[in-house]
Parts: C-alpha cells; sequence; structure tokens
C-alpha cells in the first residue's frame, strides 16, 4: 500500500538541467522525511538531499551542494529535485526514500545511513553524458 514512484529521470548533457519528482501513494507526505539517494555499478548508495518532515529543513551532500534544490509540495504529495549544473559524476540511479521517525529522519537526512526503515521507490536514471 505504501508506495513511492520517482519519475523525471532521462538523458542531460553535461551543465544542463533536471527536475525529478517523488509521488506518495499509500501515506500522506506531510509526515515524512524524504530523501533522494543515488547509486551507480559498483558503488554503494549515497545520499544527495533530504527534507525533514517538522519545519521544512534541507540537507544536501557536499558534491551537490549549490547545484540541487530539495522541495515539497504537501498538497501533491510529492518531493521534488531540481538539478542545475549537472556533471557526469551526477550520473545514477535516483531513488527517493521516506521514513518518519526523529531517529530515523536523524540518521537518513542528517547522516546520509542508508538505514533498513528507508521505504524506497523503484529509482528513475540519471545518465549525464554529452
Amino acid at each position: 500500500q505504501v508506495q513511492l514512484m520517482e519519475s523525471g529521470g532521462g538523458l542531460v548533457q553535461p551543465g544542463g538541467s533536471l527536475r525529478l519528482s517523488c509521488a506518495a501513494s499509500g501515506f500522506t507526505l506531510d509526515y515524512y522525511a524524504i530523501a533522494w539517494f543515488r547509486q551507480t555499478p559498483g558503488k554503494e548508495r549515497e545520499g544527495v538531499s533530504c527534507i525533514n518532515n517538522n519545519n521544512g529543513q534541507t540537507f544536501y551532500s557536499e558534491s551537490v551542494t549549490g547545484r540541487v534544490t530539495i522541495s515539497r509540495d504537501n498538497a501533491k504529495n510529492t518531493v521534488y529535485l531540481q538539478m542545475n549544473s549537472l556533471k557526469p559524476e551526477d550520473t545514477g540511479v535516483y531513488y527517493c526514500g521516506a521514513v518518519h521517525d526523529a531517529k530515523s529522519v536523524q540518521a537518513m537526512c542528517v547522516r546520509f545511513r542508508n538505514i533498513e526503515k528507508i521505504k524506497w521507490g523503484k529509482g528513475t536514471p540519471v545518465p549525464v553524458s554529452s
């Protein structure tokens, strides 16, 4: 019943922009912190950004700070990830994940830990290439 669905991925050239969407079904997004992680073959899933479930505080990895903006539209039950000035190193399958407990939010958003409690979507691929 609880589902997350990513969309918006696709081929983009270096320096280009892309907006990803994470739509929630089966639960109300208002009460959940939502994170974006990405993964490439042979690498661990790494945190990109997060938005919490209380005051809308946002978090970004050092590799994307200044180029990425995460936002939440509770009326649409959707979280967005606006990515600008994309680099080939940004290539990967992007996943959104959700948690709602304070301890899990701390782990996922502040520490960017891939904990078991995270509810993941299926991912959307983002190849950054010319």
